[in-house]
Order: C-alpha cells, then structure tokens, then sequence
C-alpha cells in the first residue's frame, strides 16, 4: 500500500515514462482495476475503512489527527477488523511501515506485528530507523533544494518537494522493505515448519509529499517530458469557492510552470523508487517458495493533485484525481492480465481478505469480496459507487455518486457539481445548472438520495428538504408526529 498515489504514475495504467516493471508486472500477472475507488480521498479515514470494511460514516474516524476539526480519532475498542479476525484464525499478521488509522490505538493493539511508525510522512527520527542507520554505517537524514511557494500570510508555503542527501540504501523506504523482508522470512519459516498462514502489511509513506528523494530520482525524469494535465488551466468559474481557497493554501500561483513540471516529475520519481522496493520484497517472497500460495494485493489510500487544478495534496474537491486510484489483485490459480472495469473500492480488500482466508465477511458490511472478478466470473455488480469526504483543516461534509459517464457531487454548503466525464474527462466544466442536463441530474440525485438511506448515511436528510428526491414515505423531520401527512401519498 503507498499513500497519496496517482493511478497515472503507472505503466500498467498508461503512463510511458515511469519505470514501474515490479507493480506492471503484478498487473500482467493478476487483475487490474480501472475503476477503483477509495471511499474517502484523506488518510486515517480511508485507512481505519480498510481496517473494518465501513464506510467512513459508519465507523466515524473521518478527519487525520494532525488537523483535526473535532472528530474521533481512533475506531472503538470493539469494532471489527480484519487482522484481529486472522489472528484469532491462526495467522501470523504484521505491518511494516505507516500506520495513521487512529493516535492512541496502535497496530500491536489490532494483533499486527511490526514496529509502530506514527505520523503522515516518513518518521526520519524513530529511534528504529536511526538503529537502522547506525548499524549499516549509513549517512543520516539532509535535504536541499527545497520546493515550496508562498502563503496567502506571506510566509513561506508547504514543503513539496527536496533532493534527499543519503544513497538508496538509507532511505526510508529501503529500510521499509528490509524489515518488510525480515518479517517476510520469519513467516515464511512458520509456513514451511507449521503451516501457519500470514498478512503482511507492506504501506509506504510515499509518494505522498514532500517528495523527498535521492538525486537519483529527483532528477529521474527529465522535466520536459512531463505532459502537464489539462486541469491546470483550471479557472474555478461556477466551482465551489473552497477550491480557489485551497489552490491558495497551497500556492500554485506564486510558482512557475516550470516548477510544477519539476514537482511532477520527482514525484514520477518517487514512484520509481517506491517501485524498486516493492521488487525486492516480491523477489524475496518468491526466493522463500511463497509465490504460488500468496495473494499479493497492491494499492493505496487515495490519490494527488501534482498540480491538477491547481492544487497540491488532497482536499474538499473530489475530483478523479484524488477519488480514482490503483488497484491490482493477483490470486494464484486465477486468470492472469484480466483487466476489469467494474466500480470497485478500497473498502472490497477487507471482505476479499477475508474470503481467501475463509472467515465471515458479514462484519464487513460495506465491503464486498472481489474474488468472483479476480476469478474471471461475471457476477451482478452495481453500475455506480458512492464516496464521501468529511473535511480537512475544516469540517466540510460532500458525498459522490460516479457512474460510468456522469459524476454528481453534492456539498451542503456550496454550489453542487456535476461533470460529463466523457466529454470534459478533466472535470473542469461544473455543468450542475445547465439545462440539458436536468433529467440527468435529477435520476442521480435521487439514486445518491436512495443509496444514501440504503445505508442509513445521515446525509441523506438534507437532500430530503433540498432537492427533488421523489416522493417521501416518511416525516422529514422524524418526529412521529405527522407521518399521516407522507405515508400512502
């Protein structure tokens, strides 16, 4: 698992120029998702749903610690989650690497083996990594060249990216993969001498920014074969004003175009670093006679703006971006090079966890297993999917509904949109008002209004009063006190 990661930094996904053979390679040899989705584009949230196949709503871990805006910051104490389910079935579970799905809860406290990394980026001072450093005699943690543009205060802008002063070797990400190894082998001896089964958790921190990086691959990618997206000629007309807001905070306008191409490329160089690691661990698992009795599942939490409109990280905007991300799925024995279009999300890896290691999925109840894809099969599978977003830096509730050519957005407290993704695939035309498109979304506003109550998402009392949702069945303020007035109109 990475964070913050691009469908469109891959080579099984389209992309020429970034040299990614170890995650292409699953893809050739697996199922790839094109329509793969995370249920939530902000870290813990999409994490803690990972965890327990809910949605964010249900199980309401919905903002990250480090600016949070009032919410609940670990999952309850009797929730369900996926490793403690393996472990009680005999598994071996472990996580290496980033955690970031709660603050007072760790992963030892959801029977996941591994060293706690807390935090959102690479803890370049946990005393592990510095033992880590210290025993190879490896050079500690420097950086230069930082990139950054200027606050709408004046003051200097967020870190976005800086040339990393330490060899491959050093790096954080190295040192993910070398105890992602460690641990790999120490399960693969219980495999071999007990038959005990195994999770592990491989989730790097990148490439989410500040893409920090050698020199190697800060200057991996040349700058001019960099093709910009068409988004960033975005101009927020008829957009929710909040976008404009956060282009701000994160200073797009006050750096050259030319340092965008520069951002983009080191974070293409990222991937390839984070790729080169994600080979040593695949070769090991092979090299310990593991292959052909692992599933190997590659993803991440949500996606990046690089720059798209405007906007660096991820935010109140929920754009294919940040929305639509990498998803492959390799089982042995199944079909291989498949390719699937079917809307399909994060939240699916905990039932389809669950199926391979034969237990009840039923906790689950937002996750539905992805084996009958990954085996080729055609099942009946919904034609749509629902995302949601509570807010970052500021409470900012919005719910989704993509389907296969039109995306509806709907945000209480700014203009709704709608994109026509087969027209305007950049999403840069908010077409909400415009007249032709009417019918279209009024039959999603009430199908987002229907999943919505479906699922008992409290969301949907807003729309009740706000849009036209069809005709209720129920008193809209829930007071039993006037249901004669809906029920039998």
């Amino acid at each position: 698992m990475t964070d913050q990661h691009r469908v469109d930094t891959l080579g099984a996904y389209g992309n020429p120029h970034v040299p990614t053979p170890a995650v292409d390679e699953l893809a050739r040899t697996g199922t790839r998702f094109d329509r793969w989705y995370t249920p939530t584009a902000i870290c813990t949230p999409s994490r803690a749903s990972l965890l327990t196949g809910q949605a964010p709503f249900r199980h309401k871990v919905l903002a990250n610690a480090e600016r949070n805006v009032g919410y609940v910051e670990d999952l309850p104490e009797d929730v369900f989650t996926f490793p403690v389910a393996l472990r009680e079935a005999g598994y071996n579970t472990g996580l290496v690497g980033k955690w970031h799905a709660g603050t007072k809860r760790e992963p030892a406290d959801y029977g996941l083996d591994g060293v706690h990394h807390p935090g959102w980026h690479n803890p370049v001072d946990h005393p592990d990594y510095l033992a880590y450093l210290a025993e190879r005699g490896l050079p500690p943690y420097e950086i230069s060249d930082r990139v950054r543009g200027t606050l709408p205060n004046g003051g200097p802008g967020n870190l976005l990216a800086a040339r990393l002063h330490q060899p491959v070797e050093a790096t954080f990400e190295h040192y993910m993969a070398d105890r992602a190894i460690e641990m790999l082998e120490r399960y693969a001896a219980d495999v071999h001498d007990e038959g005990k089964p195994f999770y592990l958790g491989l989730h790097f921190f990148g490439p989410h920014l500040p893409y920090i990086v050698p020199d190697h691959y800060f200057d991996l990618i040349d700058p001019e074969s960099v093709e910009l997206p068409r988004s960033i000629g975005e101009t927020f007309e008829g957009k929710p004003p909040v976008q404009a807001n956060y282009s701000a905070h994160w200073t797009f306008d006050t750096m050259p175009i030319e340092v965008t191409r520069k951002l983009i490329a080191v974070y293409w160089g990222y991937v390839a670093m984070i790729d080169e690691q994600v080979s040593r661990v695949l070769a090991r698992m092979e090299e310990l006679g593991l292959r052909d009795d692992t599933a190997v599942f590659f993803t991440c939490d949500h996606g990046e703006f690089t720059g798209s409109h405007r906007l660096h990280d991820k935010g109140p905007a929920m754009y294919e971006d940040i929305y639509r991300t990498p998803g492959i799925v390799r089982v042995p024995g199944a079909p291989e090079g498949q390719v699937r279009d079917e809307f399909v999300s994060l939240l699916d890896c905990t039932a389809t966890i669950l199926q391979l290691a034969g237990l009840d999925a039923a906790p689950a109840v937002d996750s539905r297993s992805l084996l009958p894809l990954v085996d080729g099969e055609q099942p009946e599978w919904a034609e749509d999917i629902v995302c949601e977003f509570h807010g970052h830096h500021f409470p900012y509730p919005q719910r989704m509904l993509r389907e296969d050519r039109y995306k509806l957005v709907v945000n209480p407290a700014d203009h709704n949109e709608l994109y026509d993704l087969e027209t305007d695939p950049d999403e840069l035309q908010n077409r909400y008002e415009h007249p032709e498109l009417a019918p279209i979304r009024a039959r999603m506003m009430r199908r987002l209004y229907t999943l919505l109550r479906e699922r008992d998402d409290r969301f949907f009392h807003w729309m009740t009063s706000m849009y036209d949702v069809g005709e209720l069945d129920y008193d809209p303020m829930m007071s039993g006190l006037d249901e004669s007035t809906y029920v039998g109109r």
